[in-house]
């Protein structure tokens, strides 16, 4: 009797931990073959996706180079000018920062709020040690700005590590005495660069799929063998540089180029069009260099198309049209989706190609990202630039799943 009750309890565990067993076992060594991968997404893309976005708040320059003045700008009350006391550690601090050559940095981050004051700060270092007190005299007697207290409110509030105001710059904002108000007009750039990149984009959106569509659907209906040659002609511009496309299209491009020649011995032009420097260069090198992105999927879709449906669809009544707007497009709108979103996305994050060919009205919003990366040195603003490129790709990618769900 006791050998019976024991037997469920035995069949229950027996056969089943071993299947754990092996269960755990194999996770253990996919985690192990895949670990490699992990960590250097890990190291490569997650971590410096993550310093970037904290790059765009952090605010280490005032707290770092003048914290005897923040310190002391922590207990002013904000009315009228700071105590002498304040006045004279910043002087201290100046004196410091001129000999160090780090005016320039404390300057830059204060000229992102009010243009002009980088002047004001490399001037007041340059001559810190020519000052006397009582500096609440010589201070303004310096430049007459010292005397204003929103200069001081200024370096009171950026004593903060965490600030704002570089993703506000992004959107032509600050901060101003009554809240975030607008830049002035001169200063509104990187809306009109964000708008421009947008229209870009899909400018070679809409290019690529009138092209592409057509060259796809032949390879699609094509033999296996004429396929295989459109196929390499596809894939040939992968076998350069997008530097040396790019350097092609300077000179064929060009006032005395091989388009304008081409053009002008055919009598359609009598005289060289402007194709360089300029949206129409941007617009055709980019088209050129992105294509191949967008006849890939299309071809992948439409290759998967039966062809009986065509033919169903014709023989029932039907003309080209109309089955080709019923039946071929909905069917082809995976690869459409597809390839707009790949050449989309692609195109929001171009440099090279406008660098060269465009003119200064054409330059995208990456342009201003290296910039202010290896020019302006201003990495604030550069990884707020980045942030506000990787919310339009992901607002992007979000369109894109909507549109699927409600297909």
């Amino acid at each position: 009797m006791s050998d019976l009750t024991q037997t469920p309890n035995m069949t229950r565990a027996g056969p089943f931990r071993p299947a754990l067993t092996l269960r755990l076992r194999g996770h253990g060594v996919a985690i192990l073959l895949v670990a490699p991968l992990l960590v250097f997404l890990l190291l490569t893309w997650v971590l410096p996706v993550v310093l970037m976005l904290w790059r765009s708040v952090d605010n280490p320059e005032i707290a770092g180079m003048m914290p005897r003045t923040a310190a002391a700008l922590a207990e002013w009350d904000g009315e009228g000018l700071p105590d002498e006391a304040t006045m004279a550690a910043a002087i201290a601090e100046f004196r410091a920062a001129d000999a160090e050559r780090t005016t320039g940095l404390i300057g830059r981050r204060l000229n992102l709020v009010e243009p002009g004051w980088l002047g004001l700060i490399r001037k007041t270092g340059a001559r810190a040690d020519r000052l006397e007190p009582p500096f609440a005299e010589s201070l303004p007697a310096l430049d007459q700005k010292w005397a204003d207290p929103r200069i001081w409110q200024e370096i009171k509030r950026l004593s903060s590590p965490v600030t704002p105001d570089y993703l506000l710059a992004t959107l032509d904002r600050r901060v101003g005495a009554e809240g975030i108000e607008r830049v002035e007009p001169v200063y509104r750039v990187h809306l009109d660069a964000l708008v421009r990149t947008f229209l870009i984009s899909a400018s070679v959106c809409a290019a690529c799929l009138i092209l592409g569509f057509p060259l796809a659907f032949l390879m699609a209906a094509a033999s296996p063998r004429l396929t295989m040659i459109l196929m390499g002609v596809v894939l040939l511009p992968f076998w350069m540089s997008l530097l040396a496309r790019t350097a092609a299209w300077v000179v064929l491009l060009q006032g005395q180029g091989v388009v304008n020649k081409a053009l002008i011995s055919l009598g359609l032009i009598t005289e060289p069009l402007s194709l360089m420097f300029n949206r129409t260069g941007v617009l055709i090198a980019m088209t050129h260099v992105m294509l191949p992105y967008m006849i890939l999927p299309l071809y992948a879709a439409l290759r998967t198309i039966p062809i009986e449906m065509v033919r169903a669809g014709l023989s029932l009544g039907g003309t080209p049209i109309t089955v080709f707007r019923r039946i071929y497009l909905p069917l082809a709108a995976p690869g459409i989706m597809a390839g707009l979103v790949l050449v989309g996305v692609m195109s929001l994050g171009y440099y090279i190609t406008p660098a060269l060919v465009g003119g200064p009205g054409d330059q995208m919003l990456a342009w201003f990202i290296a910039f202010n990366t290896s020019v302006a040195l201003n990495w604030g603003l550069a990884s707020a630039l980045a942030v506000l490129l990787l919310v339009a790709v992901g607002l992007l990618y979000a369109l894109y799943r909507a549109l699927l769900r409600g297909r």
